[in-house]
């Protein structure tokens, strides 16, 4: 059974259930339109012409139609819509058909195994990986195909894993050890983003994140591929460890960290300690977004770009409940003081009580305690 439901400018047919599965036939999931705005968001805000796109698990294809009707016609070359099911290849068609673009010679619409389209084809300037799960299976042969310059968008639905719930499914998929507390969300990110470049970097492509957050059930991350040994090395430069130490709320990042007799830190990674976000690019997806859009989406988005590219962050609300704090402050106002005692300060889209600042643990605690 089938519904027809609306989606920015377009209207497709997506499975009638309402319990999200790996058994459905065709995958389609609602809480996932965020995911697919910033899809269109993005490439609208780079402007760039002439994109072969290859999206290797399309479902209904609900981002490709959008992709299509959403972003200028000089945007793409060719978009090639791929899914093993052969019920979702159909309703890919009827959906192209529903949204009158069925004759547009752009369009392929293919019915492969994903790992076997991508190395059936000739590469593309952006490929989405958007599984039920892990990105994993798909990670080496998109790697193989995305273009220089090209564009690798993945989303990772396994959060149980990256945010430390299941601590060896963690270790046996993303070779790091994550960290189960008010930091999972961005430790797994990073976690996240180190494996897909470690997979890139071995066909000495440099996987840059520019967009990148965590939300709901899943983590996304934009890269943007670079060719070369020493760019390639870069990357890898960028790969340390997080120690936390769980006694005093405390962490530091880095592997040349001091030890003292009292430190009770463990260590956490390896990890991305780089940049998370392009800022001058979020302010143009910012500016482009339609006035009808979700004012919470919205605010979402501004969070990732007033948010400081510091590694971590510090929870107030941990840290008062952790050493008694009598009274817990505001976030502005723990903002205001902070910046007034002259550190860097900005919330953080991770956490809606975390702070991102260049303060130590000592000079939060005082701000904290300050009546």
């Amino acid at each position: 059974m089938f519904k027809q439901i609306t989606e920015g400018d377009t209207v497709v047919k997506v499975p009638a259930e309402e319990k999200i599965s790996k058994e459905l036939e065709v995958f389609y999931n609602p809480v996932m339109r965020f995911n697919r705005d910033m899809t269109v968001f993005v490439l609208s805000a780079l402007k760039r012409k002439g994109m072969q796109v290859g999206l290797p698990l399309a479902g209904t294809g609900i981002r490709g139609v959008r992709m299509l009707k959403e972003l200028k016609s000089s945007s793409l070359k060719s978009l090639h819509f791929n899914d093993y099911d052969k019920t979702a290849t159909k309703l890919i068609k009827e959906n192209l058909k529903l949204n009158k673009i069925d004759k547009d010679k752009r369009i392929e619409v293919h019915c492969e195994e994903a790992n076997k389209f991508l190395l059936d084809s000739v590469g593309f300037d952006y490929i989405d990986i958007d599984p039920f799960g892990t990105p994993n299976p798909f990670l080496d042969n998109a790697a193989k195909r995305i273009s220089r310059d090209g564009i690798l968008a993945v989303t990772a639905t396994d959060t149980s894993a990256l945010s430390g719930t299941y601590e060896n499914a963690c270790k046996r998929k993303y070779w790091a050890t994550p960290l189960r507390n008010e930091l999972m969300h961005e430790v797994g990110l990073r976690i996240l983003i180190r494996k897909v470049q470690l997979v890139g970097v071995q066909y000495e492509k440099s996987l840059v994140p520019f967009i990148s957050y965590s939300r709901d059930h899943y983590m996304r991350v934009f890269f943007l591929c670079k060719k070369g040994k020493k760019e390639c090395d870069s990357i890898v430069k960028q790969h340390d460890f997080l120690f936390y130490d769980n006694n005093m709320k405390a962490y530091q990042v880095g592997q040349h960290k001091e030890k003292s007799k009292e430190d009770k830190s463990g260590a956490y990674g390896p990890l991305w300690i780089g940049k998370l976000q392009d800022k001058a690019l979020l302010k143009k997806v910012l500016k482009e977004i339609p006035e009808k859009y979700p004012a919470a989406d919205e605010k979402f988005m501004q969070t990732m770009h007033d948010e400081l590219e510091i590694p971590f962050f510090y929870d107030i609300d941990e840290l008062a409940s952790h050493y008694k704090v009598p009274q817990i402050l505001k976030k502005p106002l723990v903002l205001e003081r902070l910046k007034k005692k002259g550190f860097e300060a900005s919330g953080t889209h991770f956490r809606g009580t975390g702070i991102k600042t260049n303060a130590s643990l000592k000079d939060m605690l005082a701000v904290l305690k300050t009546a």
